[in-house]
C-alpha cells in the first residue's frame, strides 16, 4: 500500500499531543480515554481525562471507589452509563487479573462494558499490537482512499479490510491504525475535508473521481433542547453536586413538566445511575 508511508510520516509530524498518547501510558488509561471518546469531543474529554487519572491512577484505585464517585466524577461528558461501565471493568480487572488490563482482545472483550471497538483500540494503542480498529473516522479514510466513496458505515465486514492495509509487524500496524485515525479526525472530516493537505491526496480514489457526493444525506443526529436527555442531565447535575441524598422536591425543581420528569428520572433508576432510598430521597449509587 504505498500511502502507508506518508501517511505515518504525515502522524510523526502533526499528530495532536493528547494525553492519553504520551509514552508511558498504561492501558488502563487508554481505556479510560476510549471510553470517555465515545460520543464526546476531544476538547471536552482532555480536562475530564486528566483529572480523572489523577485521582484514579490505576484500575485498582477506581474499583476501591464507589459506582457513585465515578458517576460524580463524570460530571457533564454524557452518557454517565459509560462511568458505570468503566468501574464495573476495573472492579473485573481486579477480581479476575490483579489490577492489570489482560493483555489480548479475547481477554479484553471478558469485561464488563468492553465491546469490540474498545478491546482492539487498548490492544493496538496501549499494547501496540496488530489489530484492525475501525471507527467512523478510519471507515471514512478507507471508504474515501481505497473505495472512492464520500463516506461508510462501519460494518462488521470492515475489519478484514482494514486489516489487509496494516503492516505485518505489531509497532508498524499500531501506528498506522493511530494515523487513519488522527486523519480522519482532523483532516478528511466528514463535511468539510481539508484535501489540500492531505498527506495521501495522491492515492485517494475519491478525490481523482471528482469527490462524489454521498448517494443519501447523512442522518443528522437528535437535537438535545427538550428530549429526556435534557431532562436526565439536570436531575444528574443536582444529584453530582449534592453531597448527600437528596429530597424529591429538589429534583422537582429542574423541570416543570412531571411527566417528563418523572420517566426520566425512571430511566436513571432502571440504569443503575440513580438509587432510591427507603425515606424517599434519591443518590447516586454506592
Amino acid at each position: 500500500m504505498p500511502f502507508r508511508d506518508a501517511l505515518v510520516d504525515w502522524y510523526a509530524s502533526n499528530a495532536r499531543e493528547l494525553p492519553w498518547r504520551a509514552p508511558g501510558t498504561s492501558p488502563y488509561a487508554v481505556l479510560v480515554s476510549e471510553v470517555m471518546l465515545q460520543q464526546t469531543p476531544v476538547t471536552r474529554v482532555v480536562p475530564a481525562y486528566q483529572e480523572w487519572i489523577a485521582r484514579w491512577p490505576t484500575a485498582a484505585a477506581l474499583a476501591a471507589a464507589p459506582s457513585g464517585e465515578a458517576v460524580r466524577q463524570w460530571g457533564r461528558l454524557g452518557y454517565p452509563r459509560r462511568a458505570l461501565r468503566l468501574h464495573a471493568t476495573c472492579v473485573s480487572v481486579v477480581e479476575k487479573y490483579g489490577g492489570e488490563l489482560p493483555t489480548t482482545v479475547q481477554e479484553l472483550l471478558t469485561l464488563p462494558g468492553v465491546g469490540d471497538y474498545t478491546a482492539r483500540a487498548v490492544a493496538a494503542f496501549a499494547l501496540r499490537q496488530r489489530h484492525p480498529v475501525v471507527d467512523t473516522n478510519v471507515r471514512r479514510v478507507v471508504a474515501r482512499v481505497v473505495e472512492g466513496v464520500a463516506d461508510a458505515s462501519v460494518t462488521r465486514k470492515d475489519l478484514d479490510l482494514v486489516e489487509s492495509l496494516l503492516p505485518v509487524l505489531d509497532e508498524d500496524a499500531a501506528t498506522l491504525s493511530i494515523a487513519f485515525m488522527e486523519l480522519g479526525a482532523v483532516v478528511c472530516t466528514a463535511r468539510s475535508p481539508r484535501c489540500h493537505t492531505c498527506p495521501i491526496a495522491s492515492w485517494c480514489t475519491w478525490l481523482a473521481a471528482g469527490s462524489p457526493a454521498l448517494g443519501a444525506p447523512v442522518r443528522r443526529p437528535q437535537g438535545y433542547a427538550g428530549t429526556d436527555r435534557q431532562v436526565r442531565g439536570r436531575l444528574m447535575a443536582v444529584l453530582r453536586e449534592a453531597t448527600g441524598p437528596v429530597p424529591p422536591a429538589l429534583l422537582d425543581r429542574v423541570w416543570d413538566e412531571p411527566v417528563q420528569r418523572a420517566r426520566a428520572l425512571d430511566g436513571l433508576v432502571a440504569d443503575g445511575l440513580v438509587d432510591p432510598l427507603p425515606d424517599g430521597r434519591y443518590a447516586l449509587p454506592r
